[in-house]
Protein backbone atom coordinates (compact mmCIF):
# COMPACT_ATOMS: atom_id res chain seq x y z
CA UNK A 1 0.00 0.00 0.00
CA UNK A 2 1.62 3.39 -0.56
CA UNK A 3 2.70 5.49 2.05
CA UNK A 4 1.11 8.75 2.85
CA UNK A 5 4.86 9.97 2.81
CA UNK A 6 4.96 8.73 -0.76
CA UNK A 7 1.89 10.67 -1.59
CA UNK A 8 2.91 13.62 -0.56
CA UNK A 9 6.37 13.21 -2.38
CA UNK A 10 4.27 12.91 -5.57
CA UNK A 11 2.13 16.14 -4.82
CA UNK A 12 4.06 18.46 -3.29
CA UNK A 13 5.31 19.54 -6.62
CA UNK A 14 2.21 20.13 -8.24
CA UNK A 15 0.68 22.14 -4.40
CA UNK A 16 3.93 24.03 -4.07
CA UNK A 17 3.08 25.31 -7.81
CA UNK A 18 -0.14 25.83 -7.04
CA UNK A 19 0.50 28.10 -3.66
CA UNK A 20 2.72 30.17 -5.78
CA UNK A 21 -0.55 31.17 -8.12
CA UNK A 22 -2.95 31.78 -5.47
CA UNK A 23 -2.80 35.22 -4.90
CA UNK A 24 -2.72 36.08 -8.52
CA UNK A 25 -5.52 33.44 -9.26
CA UNK A 26 -7.49 35.38 -6.16
CA UNK A 27 -6.67 38.90 -7.34
CA UNK A 28 -7.87 39.06 -11.21
CA UNK A 29 -10.39 36.15 -10.32
CA UNK A 30 -8.79 33.39 -12.88
CA UNK A 31 -10.00 30.19 -12.96
CA UNK A 32 -7.63 27.53 -11.99
CA UNK A 33 -7.59 25.23 -15.07
CA UNK A 34 -3.85 24.59 -15.24
CA UNK A 35 -4.14 23.66 -11.46
CA UNK A 36 -6.85 20.75 -12.14
CA UNK A 37 -5.18 19.77 -15.29
CA UNK A 38 -2.06 19.44 -13.24
CA UNK A 39 -3.17 17.60 -10.13
CA UNK A 40 -5.18 15.01 -12.73
CA UNK A 41 -1.79 14.32 -14.42
CA UNK A 42 -0.01 13.80 -11.49
CA UNK A 43 -2.72 10.92 -10.52
CA UNK A 44 -5.25 13.64 -8.18
CA UNK A 45 -8.29 11.62 -9.20
CA UNK A 46 -7.01 8.14 -9.20
CA UNK A 47 -5.73 8.41 -5.08
CA UNK A 48 -8.74 6.06 -3.94
CA UNK A 49 -8.38 3.48 -6.91
CA UNK A 50 -7.23 0.15 -5.80
CA UNK A 51 -3.63 -0.10 -7.00
CA UNK A 52 -4.91 -3.20 -9.34
CA UNK A 53 -7.34 -0.69 -11.16
CA UNK A 54 -4.43 1.59 -11.75
CA UNK A 55 -4.60 4.22 -8.63
CA UNK A 56 -2.62 4.80 -5.66
CA UNK A 57 -4.73 2.85 -3.05
CA UNK A 58 -5.00 5.24 -0.63
CA UNK A 59 -7.36 5.13 2.64
CA UNK A 60 -9.28 7.78 3.67
CA UNK A 61 -6.81 9.43 6.13
CA UNK A 62 -4.27 9.42 3.43
CA UNK A 63 -7.06 11.45 0.91
CA UNK A 64 -7.93 13.69 3.71
CA UNK A 65 -4.20 14.51 4.63
CA UNK A 66 -3.72 15.65 0.98
CA UNK A 67 -7.15 17.26 0.61
CA UNK A 68 -6.10 19.45 3.92
CA UNK A 69 -2.00 20.36 2.13
CA UNK A 70 -4.11 21.15 -0.70
CA UNK A 71 -6.80 23.52 1.11
CA UNK A 72 -3.83 24.72 2.44
CA UNK A 73 -2.43 25.97 -0.92
CA UNK A 74 -5.55 27.46 -2.23
CA UNK A 75 -9.04 26.47 -0.85
CA UNK A 76 -10.77 26.13 -4.09
CA UNK A 77 -8.76 22.98 -5.06
CA UNK A 78 -10.29 20.11 -2.97
CA UNK A 79 -13.98 21.70 -3.15
CA UNK A 80 -13.38 21.51 -7.22
CA UNK A 81 -12.63 17.65 -6.90
CA UNK A 82 -15.41 16.63 -3.91
CA UNK A 83 -17.82 15.36 -7.22
CA UNK A 84 -14.86 13.37 -8.15
CA UNK A 85 -14.17 12.06 -4.81
CA UNK A 86 -17.76 10.92 -4.16
CA UNK A 87 -17.97 9.71 -7.72
CA UNK A 88 -15.29 7.06 -7.55
CA UNK A 89 -15.89 5.99 -3.83
CA UNK A 90 -19.47 5.32 -5.08
CA UNK A 91 -17.84 3.12 -7.82
CA UNK A 92 -15.92 1.24 -5.44
CA UNK A 93 -19.08 -0.06 -3.84
CA UNK A 94 -21.89 -0.16 -6.55
CA UNK A 95 -23.88 -3.03 -7.84
CA UNK A 96 -23.66 -2.11 -11.52
CA UNK A 97 -20.49 -4.12 -12.22
CA UNK A 98 -20.40 -3.10 -15.65
CA UNK A 99 -20.80 0.92 -14.96
CA UNK A 100 -17.84 -0.10 -12.62
CA UNK A 101 -14.99 -1.24 -14.60
CA UNK A 102 -15.78 1.16 -17.85
CA UNK A 103 -15.78 4.54 -15.42
CA UNK A 104 -12.59 2.71 -13.07
CA UNK A 105 -10.80 2.75 -16.23
CA UNK A 106 -12.09 6.19 -17.66
CA UNK A 107 -11.20 7.73 -14.08
CA UNK A 108 -7.34 5.59 -14.14
CA UNK A 109 -6.65 6.91 -17.31
CA UNK A 110 -7.22 11.04 -16.27
CA UNK A 111 -10.66 11.43 -16.51
CA UNK A 112 -11.88 14.04 -14.47
CA UNK A 113 -15.78 14.18 -12.96
CA UNK A 114 -17.54 17.34 -12.04
CA UNK A 115 -21.35 17.61 -9.84
CA UNK A 116 -24.41 18.66 -11.31
CA UNK A 117 -27.04 17.89 -8.92
CA UNK A 118 -28.46 21.27 -7.65
CA UNK A 119 -31.14 22.75 -8.56
CA UNK A 120 -32.83 26.53 -7.75
CA UNK A 121 -35.99 27.86 -8.46
CA UNK A 122 -39.12 26.95 -7.74
CA UNK A 123 -38.22 23.20 -8.22
CA UNK A 124 -40.12 20.97 -5.35
CA UNK A 125 -38.63 19.39 -2.75
CA UNK A 126 -37.27 15.99 -3.80
CA UNK A 127 -37.60 16.68 -7.35
CA UNK A 128 -35.85 17.27 -9.83
CA UNK A 129 -36.38 19.76 -13.03
CA UNK A 130 -33.17 17.86 -15.01
CA UNK A 131 -34.92 15.10 -16.81
CA UNK A 132 -33.62 11.39 -18.20
CA UNK A 133 -35.48 9.86 -21.75
CA UNK A 134 -33.26 6.75 -22.56
CA UNK A 135 -34.31 5.09 -25.75
CA UNK A 136 -32.16 2.14 -26.52
CA UNK A 137 -28.06 2.74 -26.39
CA UNK A 138 -28.75 6.34 -25.91
CA UNK A 139 -29.78 8.20 -23.70
CA UNK A 140 -30.74 12.30 -23.25
CA UNK A 141 -30.35 14.61 -20.21
CA UNK A 142 -32.40 18.38 -20.71
CA UNK A 143 -32.56 20.26 -17.96
CA UNK A 144 -30.63 23.66 -15.78
CA UNK A 145 -28.47 22.62 -12.98
CA UNK A 146 -26.64 25.17 -9.95
CA UNK A 147 -23.93 24.70 -7.63
CA UNK A 148 -21.77 22.43 -10.39
CA UNK A 149 -18.96 22.45 -8.45
CA UNK A 150 -16.33 20.96 -10.25
CA UNK A 151 -17.92 20.69 -13.49
CA UNK A 152 -16.35 23.25 -15.46
CA UNK A 153 -13.02 22.43 -15.36
CA UNK A 154 -14.31 18.45 -15.86
CA UNK A 155 -14.83 16.11 -18.83
CA UNK A 156 -17.52 14.88 -17.31
CA UNK A 157 -20.78 15.13 -14.67
CA UNK A 158 -22.34 13.39 -12.30
CA UNK A 159 -25.77 14.35 -12.53
CA UNK A 160 -28.79 14.03 -10.83
CA UNK A 161 -32.05 13.76 -13.14
CA UNK A 162 -35.45 12.31 -12.64
CA UNK A 163 -37.22 9.92 -15.40
CA UNK A 164 -40.75 10.50 -16.92
CA UNK A 165 -41.74 8.10 -14.40
CA UNK A 166 -40.42 10.15 -11.17
CA UNK A 167 -37.94 7.62 -10.90
CA UNK A 168 -34.01 9.25 -10.44
CA UNK A 169 -30.89 8.33 -11.59
CA UNK A 170 -27.25 9.27 -11.63
CA UNK A 171 -26.52 10.05 -15.37
CA UNK A 172 -22.75 10.85 -16.04
CA UNK A 173 -23.24 13.36 -18.94
CA UNK A 174 -19.84 14.18 -21.30
CA UNK A 175 -19.36 18.16 -21.12
CA UNK A 176 -17.69 18.68 -24.31
CA UNK A 177 -20.59 18.50 -26.54
CA UNK A 178 -22.60 21.65 -28.29
CA UNK A 179 -25.63 20.71 -26.15
CA UNK A 180 -23.87 21.29 -23.20
CA UNK A 181 -23.44 24.97 -21.81
CA UNK A 182 -21.34 25.76 -18.69
CA UNK A 183 -21.36 29.34 -17.47
CA UNK A 184 -19.32 30.51 -14.73
CA UNK A 185 -21.52 32.56 -12.77
CA UNK A 186 -21.04 31.62 -9.30
CA UNK A 187 -21.29 34.89 -7.42
CA UNK A 188 -20.49 33.84 -4.33
CA UNK A 189 -17.99 36.06 -2.02
CA UNK A 190 -15.96 33.44 -1.20
CA UNK A 191 -14.34 30.28 -2.83
CA UNK A 192 -14.97 32.40 -5.77
CA UNK A 193 -12.78 29.83 -8.52
CA UNK A 194 -14.52 26.45 -7.93
CA UNK A 195 -16.79 26.89 -11.07
CA UNK A 196 -19.97 26.57 -9.21
CA UNK A 197 -22.41 27.96 -11.67
CA UNK A 198 -24.71 26.85 -13.82
CA UNK A 199 -24.79 23.75 -16.91
CA UNK A 200 -27.91 23.74 -18.93
CA UNK A 201 -28.03 20.28 -20.70
CA UNK A 202 -30.41 20.83 -24.12
CA UNK A 203 -30.90 17.36 -25.16
CA UNK A 204 -27.44 16.28 -24.13
CA UNK A 205 -26.57 13.02 -25.53
CA UNK A 206 -25.25 9.61 -23.64
CA UNK A 207 -24.78 6.18 -23.42
CA UNK A 208 -27.79 4.81 -21.70
CA UNK A 209 -25.68 2.11 -19.60
CA UNK A 210 -23.99 5.29 -18.10
CA UNK A 211 -27.37 5.59 -16.90
CA UNK A 212 -28.28 4.51 -12.89
CA UNK A 213 -30.32 3.89 -10.39
CA UNK A 214 -30.24 6.73 -7.54
CA UNK A 215 -31.23 4.70 -4.85
CA UNK A 216 -27.94 2.20 -5.26
CA UNK A 217 -25.77 5.23 -4.58
CA UNK A 218 -23.38 4.56 -1.56
CA UNK A 219 -24.56 4.86 1.85
CA UNK A 220 -21.90 7.22 3.62
CA UNK A 221 -22.08 9.47 0.77
CA UNK A 222 -23.08 12.75 2.41
CA UNK A 223 -20.43 11.80 5.25
CA UNK A 224 -18.02 11.53 2.39
CA UNK A 225 -18.97 15.41 0.32
CA UNK A 226 -19.00 17.09 4.33
CA UNK A 227 -15.50 15.48 4.95
CA UNK A 228 -14.22 17.39 1.81
CA UNK A 229 -15.53 20.30 3.54
CA UNK A 230 -14.08 19.87 6.70
CA UNK A 231 -10.43 19.24 5.16
CA UNK A 232 -10.74 22.38 3.17
CA UNK A 233 -11.67 24.11 6.45
CA UNK A 234 -8.74 22.45 8.06
CA UNK A 235 -6.32 23.81 5.19
CA UNK A 236 -7.76 27.41 5.45
CA UNK A 237 -6.97 27.60 8.81
CA UNK A 238 -3.17 26.12 8.42
CA UNK A 239 -3.15 29.00 6.25
CA UNK A 240 -4.16 31.33 8.57
CA UNK A 241 -1.82 30.36 10.55
CA UNK A 242 1.02 30.39 8.40
CA UNK A 243 0.25 34.10 6.83
CA UNK A 244 -0.64 35.31 10.46
CA UNK A 245 3.16 33.82 11.74
CA UNK A 246 4.88 34.89 8.86
CA UNK A 247 3.43 39.05 9.02
CA UNK A 248 3.60 38.93 13.07
CA UNK A 249 7.31 37.73 12.57
CA UNK A 250 8.04 40.18 9.73
CA UNK A 251 6.18 43.23 11.17
CA UNK A 252 8.56 46.20 12.46
CA UNK A 253 6.27 48.83 13.51
CA UNK A 254 4.85 48.69 16.69
CA UNK A 255 2.03 50.52 18.64
CA UNK A 256 2.81 53.02 21.62
CA UNK A 257 -0.14 51.41 23.57
CA UNK A 258 1.45 48.06 22.60
CA UNK A 259 3.32 45.66 25.19
CA UNK A 260 6.28 45.39 23.61
CA UNK A 261 8.61 46.96 21.42
CA UNK A 262 8.42 44.15 19.01
CA UNK A 263 5.62 42.73 17.92
CA UNK A 264 6.98 39.79 17.89
CA UNK A 265 7.12 39.92 21.60
CA UNK A 266 3.84 41.38 22.40
CA UNK A 267 2.00 38.63 25.11
CA UNK A 268 -1.42 39.72 23.49
CA UNK A 269 -0.58 39.32 19.69
CA UNK A 270 1.33 35.88 20.59
CA UNK A 271 -1.91 34.74 22.27
CA UNK A 272 -3.95 35.72 19.20
CA UNK A 273 -1.37 33.10 17.43
CA UNK A 274 -1.60 30.36 19.90
CA UNK A 275 -4.99 30.95 19.48
CA UNK A 276 -5.28 30.51 15.63
CA UNK A 277 -2.81 27.48 16.02
CA UNK A 278 -4.87 25.79 18.43
CA UNK A 279 -8.02 26.16 15.64
CA UNK A 280 -5.88 24.84 12.90
CA UNK A 281 -4.07 21.75 15.04
CA UNK A 282 -8.12 20.88 16.02
CA UNK A 283 -9.57 21.18 12.56
CA UNK A 284 -7.12 18.85 11.10
CA UNK A 285 -7.60 16.47 14.15
CA UNK A 286 -11.31 16.51 13.07
CA UNK A 287 -10.80 15.41 9.73
CA UNK A 288 -8.69 12.64 10.15
CA UNK A 289 -11.37 11.41 13.03
CA UNK A 290 -13.91 11.95 10.14
CA UNK A 291 -11.62 9.94 7.94
CA UNK A 292 -11.53 7.24 10.09
CA UNK A 293 -15.44 6.87 10.39
CA UNK A 294 -15.85 6.62 7.07
CA UNK A 295 -12.67 3.98 6.27
CA UNK A 296 -14.49 1.93 9.17
CA UNK A 297 -18.32 2.59 7.02
CA UNK A 298 -16.40 1.50 3.69
CA UNK A 299 -15.06 -1.40 5.45
CA UNK A 300 -18.70 -2.40 6.46
CA UNK A 301 -20.47 -2.04 3.25
CA UNK A 302 -21.88 -5.23 2.64
CA UNK A 303 -22.49 -6.81 6.18
CA UNK A 304 -25.93 -5.98 6.81
CA UNK A 305 -27.60 -5.01 9.89
CA UNK A 306 -26.23 -4.10 12.89
CA UNK A 307 -22.84 -3.88 11.90
CA UNK A 308 -23.45 -1.88 8.52
CA UNK A 309 -25.99 0.62 10.08
CA UNK A 310 -23.95 1.32 13.03
CA UNK A 311 -20.81 1.95 10.98
CA UNK A 312 -23.29 4.55 8.71
CA UNK A 313 -24.16 6.05 11.67
CA UNK A 314 -20.67 6.86 13.05
CA UNK A 315 -19.66 8.60 10.15
CA UNK A 316 -22.34 10.59 9.84
CA UNK A 317 -22.26 11.66 13.32
CA UNK A 318 -18.63 12.55 13.07
CA UNK A 319 -18.60 14.28 10.21
CA UNK A 320 -21.65 16.48 11.76
CA UNK A 321 -19.80 17.16 14.66
CA UNK A 322 -16.77 18.40 12.93
CA UNK A 323 -18.76 20.20 11.01
CA UNK A 324 -20.41 21.89 13.53
CA UNK A 325 -16.78 22.93 15.47
CA UNK A 326 -15.12 23.98 12.14
CA UNK A 327 -18.27 26.15 10.79
CA UNK A 328 -17.45 28.24 13.99
CA UNK A 329 -14.03 28.00 14.96
CA UNK A 330 -12.37 28.75 11.58
CA UNK A 331 -13.97 31.60 10.57
CA UNK A 332 -13.45 33.19 13.75
CA UNK A 333 -9.39 32.39 13.64
CA UNK A 334 -9.65 34.08 9.75
CA UNK A 335 -11.42 36.84 11.48
CA UNK A 336 -8.07 36.71 14.82
CA UNK A 337 -5.66 36.98 11.78
CA UNK A 338 -6.51 40.60 11.51
CA UNK A 339 -6.25 41.13 15.19
CA UNK A 340 -2.65 40.14 15.33
CA UNK A 341 -1.90 42.80 12.63
CA UNK A 342 -2.36 46.68 11.46
CA UNK A 343 -4.34 48.06 8.74
CA UNK A 344 -1.64 47.53 6.22
CA UNK A 345 -3.22 43.98 6.74
CA UNK A 346 -6.47 45.09 4.85
CA UNK A 347 -5.12 46.07 2.01
CA UNK A 348 -6.10 44.34 -0.92
CA UNK A 349 -2.69 43.35 -2.31
CA UNK A 350 -2.53 40.70 0.88
CA UNK A 351 -5.71 39.01 -0.14
CA UNK A 352 -5.86 38.15 3.73
CA UNK A 353 -9.62 38.63 3.80
CA UNK A 354 -9.90 35.40 1.04
CA UNK A 355 -9.11 33.22 4.42
CA UNK A 356 -13.06 34.40 5.94
CA UNK A 357 -14.50 34.69 2.87
CA UNK A 358 -13.37 31.31 1.94
CA UNK A 359 -14.23 29.85 4.99
CA UNK A 360 -17.83 31.04 5.94
CA UNK A 361 -18.64 30.15 2.56
CA UNK A 362 -17.46 26.54 3.28
CA UNK A 363 -19.50 26.75 6.02
CA UNK A 364 -22.74 27.95 4.81
CA UNK A 365 -22.88 24.45 2.26
CA UNK A 366 -25.18 22.62 4.85
CA UNK A 367 -26.61 24.11 7.47
CA UNK A 368 -24.37 23.46 11.19
CA UNK A 369 -27.34 24.61 12.91
CA UNK A 370 -29.31 21.71 11.30
CA UNK A 371 -27.06 18.83 11.82
CA UNK A 372 -26.55 20.18 15.48
CA UNK A 373 -29.94 19.32 16.40
CA UNK A 374 -29.73 16.05 14.60
CA UNK A 375 -26.65 15.31 16.99
CA UNK A 376 -28.62 16.18 20.33
CA UNK A 377 -31.92 13.99 19.17
CA UNK A 378 -29.33 11.08 18.53
CA UNK A 379 -27.62 11.87 21.73
CA UNK A 380 -30.79 12.68 23.71
CA UNK A 381 -33.42 9.68 22.24
CA UNK A 382 -31.04 7.59 19.99
CA UNK A 383 -32.56 9.35 16.60
CA UNK A 384 -30.64 8.18 13.49
CA UNK A 385 -29.56 10.86 11.94
CA UNK A 386 -30.65 11.96 8.26
CA UNK A 387 -28.29 10.00 5.61
CA UNK A 388 -29.41 12.19 2.49
CA UNK A 389 -31.33 15.25 2.75
CA UNK A 390 -32.96 17.82 -0.48
CA UNK A 391 -33.96 20.82 -0.77
CA UNK A 392 -36.71 22.81 -2.81
CA UNK A 393 -39.91 24.35 -2.07
CA UNK A 394 -42.74 21.71 -0.60
CA UNK A 395 -45.05 21.34 -3.10
CA UNK A 396 -48.07 18.02 -3.44
CA UNK A 397 -44.79 15.66 -3.73
CA UNK A 398 -42.30 14.96 -1.25
CA UNK A 399 -39.26 12.70 -0.89
CA UNK A 400 -36.34 13.11 1.02
CA UNK A 401 -34.44 10.37 -0.87
CA UNK A 402 -32.75 13.26 -3.71
CA UNK A 403 -30.28 14.51 -1.89
CA UNK A 404 -28.40 17.76 -2.49
CA UNK A 405 -24.25 18.11 -1.69
CA UNK A 406 -24.42 21.58 -1.80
Amino acid sequence: MTTLTELRARFAPVIETIAQGTLDRERERTLPHGAVRALAEAGFGTVRLPVEAGGLGATFGQLTSLLVDLAAADANLPQIWRGHIAFVEDLLITPHAEFRQRWLRRIADGAVIGNAWSEIGSVERGSQGTKVAVEGEHAEVTGRKFYTTGSYFADYSDTLVEAADGSQHIAVVPLVQAAVTRSDDWDGFGQKLTGTGTIVYDRARLDAQDVIPFEDRFGYQTAVYQLVLIAVHAGIAAAVREDATAAVAARTRTYSHGNADRVREDPQILQVLGEISAVAATAEALAGQVAEAIEEAARAVGAGGEEERSALVAAELASARAQVVTSRLVPEAATRLFDALGASAVRETSALDRHWRNARTVASHNPWVYKAREIGAFEVNGTEPGYQWSIGTVGSREDASAPVPV
